[in-house]
């Protein structure tokens, strides 16, 4: 069985596709470039894919998308404080996409309840509204005490930590409470699918 990893360059992300890795998943990692240098994060995040499939001992296959135009077009057509919503919606939109594309089940994600903004109880359903596609979440439960700690035990802490990456769209205040119907009245105000093309099209492989 498939699954549509969505792969940072953090410390979640990694060990959500390692939980899934051993039970018998196998893995499509797509990595989103948001902020920084895109060569440096594609070098990175190989380097978590290789430890990634050592941990489960499977092959990942991983892919690059430029999140790029969606992120400048959110912060400057819609509200502000949504930046972190929208583009989890359009992230997961997109990783639908290559699931569906792939031949896989579910996309992962690496969410832990109320670790940041997009990760609320109500941001996390608002954002899955943006797929068709079940959306599993292993580490939901966990805190980052035991999240680390299984990061280390696998081997991919050291390159988790090494990117200092901030993502420059992150607002001042994101919305912690959003509702679907504001985000949709938010989307409707630029060309979705334009964007979800263009990611798909520039795609490339780790």
């Amino acid at each position: 069985m498939n699954g549509v990893l969505l792969l940072s360059d953090g410390i979640d992300s990694p060990v959500a596709g390692y939980l899934m890795g051993k039970q018998g998943v196998n893995l499509i990692a797509l990595h989103f470039v948001t902020s920084g240098d895109a060569n440096e994060q594609a070098n990175n995040v190989a380097k978590i894919v290789r430890q990634l499939e050592r941990s489960i001992d499977a092959e990942v296959n991983g892919f690059i998308a430029s999140h790029n135009e969606a992120l400048t077009t959110f912060s400057s057509e819609c509200r502000r404080n949504l930046t972190c919503v929208l583009c989890k919606r359009m992230m997961l939109r997109i990783a639908g996409r290559l699931a569906v594309d792939s031949g896989s089940a579910f996309v992962i994600t690496g969410d832990s309840l109320g670790q940041v903004a997009s990760q609320t109880l109500t941001n996390l359903f608002v954002e899955e509204q943006a797929t068709s596609v079940p959306i599993l979440r292993p580490l939901i439960g966990m805190d980052k005490v035991e999240i680390t700690r299984i990061s280390k035990e696998i081997g991919v802490y050291e390159a988790s930590i090494s990117s200092n990456t901030r993502c420059e769209f992150t607002p001042w205040r994101p919305s912690t409470n959003s509702s679907l119907e504001e985000v949709l009245q938010q989307e409707g105000k630029i060309d979705i699918e334009s964007i979800v093309a263009n990611e798909m099209d520039g795609m490339r492989g780790i």
